[in-house]
C-alpha cells in the first residue's frame, strides 16, 4: 500500500464481516465526514490510491468491498447482486459501521449505479453524490460483463478462464503500463471460486434499467452530484457524462485528461483533489 494511513478494517453486516479500507490522516485522526466509496466489477482496490489523500484533506474515506466481493465474505446470487439489493447492503453497512445517513457516497463503475439508487431509490438519504467513471442510462451492461447473463457461459466458465477475462478488463481498465505485481494484485480476489461466483452473479445481474429508472427521479433531485471522468475510458465513454452534467440538476462535471476508466490510476491527484473539495464541509 502506498501510505501507512491506509488501513483495512471489516465491520459485520448480516451476521458477516464486511471488509473496508480507511485511512488516517496526517495527525493519525480518523473521525472527519465519513464518505462512502463503492466499486463496481472491480473491488475496494480501485480507491486505494486516493485513500490517503481523502483523509489528508479532513475525510474519512471508507472503501468497502462488496458482499462476496474483495475481502468481504459472504457469496451473491441473482436476487442479492441486484443494484436494489446492493443499495439496501450498503445502507446496512453504514448502520454498522455508524456512519449516519444522509450519505456522502461516490460510486465507480456499477458502484455508481449502487450510489445512484441510494440518492433516488427511494428509501434512505444521501447528501452528496459523485460519479466515476460510472454507469449511467443506457452504458452498461458492456459485452465483458454482459455475456455472463447467459447460465451456460457461467456454469462453464473455469476459476483459470475468469481470471483471464479479468485480467484483460483490468490491464484495458488501467490505460498505462503495468507491473504484473499490480496486476496480480487486482486480480487476487478472483483467485477465489467463491468471489468468482459472486462476480458472476453481480455481471449477470447487470441490468441498464436500474439506471434508466431512476432518470425522471435524478431529473428532479435537488442534490448536489458531481462526476469525475477519465476521458480516454473504453468502457464508459465521456459522452455520457456530458449528457448526465448536461440533464441532471446541480451536477458539475471535472475532466480527467489522459486517464482510462480508473481515473485514480492514471492522475490520483486530480481526483483526489475534485471528491475532496465535493465532499469537504467547507465545500458543502
Amino acid at each position: 500500500m502506498p501510505s501507512n494511513s491506509v488501513i483495512r478494517k471489516a465491520v459485520d453486516v448480516d451476521g458477516l464481516p464486511a471488509s473496508y479500507l480507511t485511512a488516517a490522516g496526517a495527525d493519525g485522526h480518523t473521525d472527519g465526514p465519513p464518505v462512502l466509496l463503492l466499486h463496481g466489477t472491480y473491488w475496494s482496490r480501485v480507491w486505494l490510491p486516493v485513500m490517503a489523500e481523502l483523509a489528508s484533506a479532513g475525510l474519512r474515506p471508507i472503501a468497502v468491498d462488496l458482499p462476496g466481493l474483495g475481502q468481504s465474505a459472504g457469496e451473491l446470487d441473482a436476487r442479492s447482486a441486484t443494484v436494489p439489493a446492493l443499495a439496501d447492503w450498503v445502507r446496512r453497512f453504514a448502520a454498522a459501521s455508524g456512519i449516519d445517513e444522509p450519505l456522502h457516497v461516490a460510486g465507480h463503475d456499477i458502484g455508481g449505479a449502487i450510489a445512484q439508487h441510494l440518492a433516488v431509490g427511494g428509501s434512505g438519504e444521501v447528501a452528496r453524490l459523485a460519479l466515476v467513471n460510472s454507469v449511467t442510462y443506457d452504458s452498461w451492461p458492456v459485452p465483458g460483463v454482459q455475456r455472463f447473463r447467459n447460465p451456460e457461459v457461467v456454469d462453464s466458465t473455469s476459476v483459470e478462464e475468469l481470471l483471464a477475462a479479468r485480467r484483460a478488463a483490468v490491464t484495458a481498465a488501467l490505460a498505462r503500463p503495468a507491473t504484473e505485481a499490480e496486476i496480480s494484485e487486482y486480480l487476487d480476489p478472483w483467485r477465489s471460486r467463491r468471489v468468482g461466483r459472486s462476480w458472476m452473479a453481480l455481471a449477470g445481474a447487470a441490468d441498464s434499467r436500474y439506471t434508466l429508472d431512476l432518470v425522471p427521479a435524478m431529473r428532479a433531485s435537488d442534490t448536489p452530484k458531481l462526476l469525475v471522468w477519465g476521458e480516454d475510458d473504453t468502457f464508459q465513454g465521456i459522452t455520457y457524462a456530458e449528457r448526465f452534467a448536461e440533464e441532471m440538476p446541480h451536477t458539475a462535471l471535472v475532466r480527467v485528461p489522459d486517464a482510462g476508466h480508473i481515473p485514480m490510476e492514471n492522475d490520483a491527484k486530480a481526483v483526489a483533489t475534485a471528491l475532496s473539495a465535493f465532499f469537504s464541509p467547507e465545500g458543502a
